[in-house]
């Protein structure tokens, strides 16, 4: 990793964004991190290298959001790699779920993503380069009983960064987001993942499928430390992917996922095309 490049992570703290920073400065690389709560983060990090720049970012305000990319830029002349990890898990039948809950979800998955995009881009525009990487999940492309509103929010980081990706490529700046499984992070304890209060007993599928998941806190298959190398050594390629799946889980149900849509597509072309002039 010879090319020193300043990156920008959101969500650092914990799970990959943690992992994400502490193996770019022990590379050697530029790191601005933002975190709810400054203090925690600089604890977490363990380091007061001048290469850290730790920030207190609320993600969901824009004056916030642009504040921290313009402190980034200052102090480190350039912004080339943008990590959207900021997210958290939302579990529960959509009855089940209020408005603000789910209004909160979209916030924290959606738009905290998108006031990143819309702020750094004049930094990357001007540059003629970059690489925004937006962290999304497989439930975005197949999602389980039980996380309906969770898998909207990811289903619509996808379909933003695949049309972001056309709108920037003009401009020599890549996208590409990320769809892990289920990795060893703090994803399924309480301070990450919400699960709604007032379950209806007819639900039984989704009660069993947050039983399931809830179960496999510490036994998930995938490594975090792993998925963070994997995303860093993907922004040295020549040609990153646009979308990048991480963990075998992940492989495994995006192909049962393309399988089962190219089965139903064929079954029903008649119909399809029958509604043309």
């Amino acid at each position: 990793m010879d090319n020193k490049k300043v990156w920008f992570i959101t969500g650092a703290s914990k799970g990959f964004g943690l992992s994400l920073v502490k193996q770019l400065l022990d590379a050697g690389q530029l790191v601005a991190a933002t975190s709810r709560n400054q203090q925690e983060l600089v604890a977490a990090v363990g380091s007061n290298s001048s290469d850290f720049l730790p920030l207190q970012v609320d993600l969901l305000n824009e004056s916030s959001v642009s504040l921290a990319l313009q402190h980034t830029h200052e102090t480190f002349g350039r912004i080339d790699v943008v990590i959207n990890n900021a997210g958290y898990g939302i579990g529960g039948a959509i009855e089940e779920l209020t408005d603000a809950e789910t209004r909160t979800a979209f916030d924290v998955n959606v738009f905290a993503t998108v006031n990143v995009i819309r702020f750094v881009m004049p930094y990357l525009r001007k540059q003629r380069s970059g690489h925004i990487i937006n962290i999304a999940s497989i439930a975005g492309i197949t999602g389980g009983t039980g996380w309906a509103v969770y898998a909207a929010a990811k289903s619509a980081v996808i379909g933003l960064s695949e049309v972001l990706a056309l709108d920037v490529k003009a401009l020599g700046i890549k996208v590409t987001v990320v769809a892990p499984g289920a990795f060893r992070t703090s994803f399924l304890m309480a301070d990450s993942l919400t699960i709604t209060q007032s379950p209806i007993a007819e639900y039984e599928d989704v009660r069993h499928s947050h039983c399931k998941y809830r179960s496999m806190n510490g036994q998930q298959a995938g490594d975090p430390e792993k998925a963070a190398a994997s995303i860093i050594n993907m922004v040295y390629e020549e040609n990153p992917p646009l979308c990048l799946l991480l963990g075998g889980d992940a492989y495994n149900r995006a192909l049962t996922k393309l399988d089962g849509l190219y089965k139903e597509i064929h079954k029903w072309e008649d119909t399809t095309c029958a509604t043309d002039f």
